[in-house]
């Protein structure tokens, strides 16, 4: 695998949360099928898609939140074809119509429980025609549309794709294989990770504005956890700046690129060297992200995206592969317990504490010091840890969503009475 096919397949620009953004798209896919007012809108989705849908605000809708503005917007956007910056062509008109929709209960909602994988199977029923868009594993992976019944694009076999896996890659490298990577970083390269920083700064620092928040006389590291919790509220809120996302969140995106860009220029390094931190850093929360799961029972961005902040400070600052290791050792040990209970702009909190947490494992690990594997799921090594983590996540969390789910559905229940 090359850094740059990783980059192009794992940094990508985003507008508004990502799990939204990609039921808006297929819904919109679905919707190209038909002419017409639209009748109905009908989404199955997995539990975990389903809970980061629930309470997120969304782009350009005068602040909507959740998925059923999601599915109505959707339903009325001209095609798919933006992908998942398809809020960006939200205009007044279609939140009339989406409006409309919903006032006559137009959309409904399914949650497939046996779903343990991403899964988005839209139908939109319009005054002329029928479409169904299905998603599958990955936010932007069509693998069946259809008109009127009549299949127009089948992926064969939903369950696999035939696109190379880049968080897999990433997990079988070892942390070694990475470092290399990262040191090897093309001149483009270079300019797409610079472009994802700056990116993912300016909506931080619009985050911050607009929260208004006294930082206490916060300096360093704190001022800058404080920098990537402005910039995730902002996103959960709807605030419709793009952001550069990682391993398809773009709060991971954030996560990761605010504290090393900012830690670098306030250290006066190098920039080629808050390069490969920061290539580094992608890399180790696209393994991580692929022991955890695309959508997770616990929080992706301070564990995920942590552990990559954690390790890119500690190559930033001249340390070895080693303290990396005992850097993940500490995040593990640490932050293991964080769940994930929906897409919301509380997850401004969870990312201050993982960012915060990753400047003290990162700290730590220069000193030498990190949990040592024989404390509870922390491994021998790094990579030990990271598999530990994943199996934690993946089997020993696994009734975890389903009362996360359960207490959300709870809540829709009462507020309809």
């Amino acid at each position: 695998m090359l850094l740059s096919e990783f980059l192009e397949a794992e940094w990508v620009l985003a507008l508004g949360c990502t799990e939204p953004a990609a039921v808006a798209h297929a819904t919109a896919l679905a919707a190209s099928q038909g002419r017409g007012v639209v009748r109905m809108v009908r989404l199955v989705c997995d539990p975990r898609t389903y809970k980061n849908c629930f309470a997120v605000g969304l782009p350009n809708t005068g602040h909507r939140t959740g998925l059923l503005w999601a599915l109505a917007v959707g339903a009325h956007l001209p095609d798919g074809r933006s992908g998942l910056r398809c809020f960006e062509e939200v205009t007044p008109e279609i939140l009339v119509q989406a409006q409309d929709l919903l006032e006559r209960q137009g959309v409904q909602v399914d949650v497939d429980a046996t779903r343990e994988a991403l899964r988005i199977d839209v139908m939109v029923v319009r005054e002329s025609g029928v479409g169904r868009a299905v998603m599958d594993r990955e936010h932007t992976r069509l693998v069946r549309l259809e008109a009127d019944g009549q299949v127009m694009l089948a992926e064969d076999g939903e369950g696999a794709s035939e696109h190379p896996d880049c968080r897999a890659m990433a997990a079988s490298l070892g942390l070694e294989a990475m470092a290399a990577m990262a040191a090897q970083l093309t001149d483009a390269d270079r300019g797409r990770l610079r472009e994802g920083a700056a990116c993912n700064l300016a909506m931080a620092r619009h985050g911050l504005g607009l929260m208004d928040i006294r930082t206490l006389g916060e300096q360093g590291s704190a001022s800058i956890s404080s920098l990537v919790s402005a910039g995730v509220y902002a996103r959960m809120s709807g605030e419709p700046l793009p952001v550069m996302s990682l391993s398809g969140s773009g709060n991971k995106g954030i996560t990761l690129a605010v504290p090393l860009a900012l830690h670098g220029e306030q250290r006066g390094l190098p920039q080629a060297r808050v390069d490969e931190a920061l290539a580094m850093g992608c890399l180790l929360t696209a393994a991580t992200t692929h022991h955890l799961g695309t959508l997770s029972a616990v929080c992706g961005a301070a564990n995920a995206a942590g552990i990559g902040v954690a390790g890119g400070l500690v190559l930033m600052e001249g340390g070895d592969l080693h303290q990396v290791g005992l850097a993940i050792n500490s995040m593990v040990g640490n932050l293991a317990g964080m769940i994930c209970d929906g897409a919301k702009i509380g997850c401004a909190l969870k990312t201050m504490t993982g960012v915060d947490a990753a400047f003290r494992a990162a700290s730590l690990a220069l000193a030498g010091i990190g949990i040592p594997g024989t404390d509870g799921i922390v491994g021998e090594d790094g990579e030990a840890s990271l598999r530990n983590l994943g199996r934690l996540a993946q089997r020993g969390m696994s009734g975890v969503d389903a009362d996360i789910l359960g207490i959300m559905q709870d809540k829709l229940r009462r507020r309809a009475h």
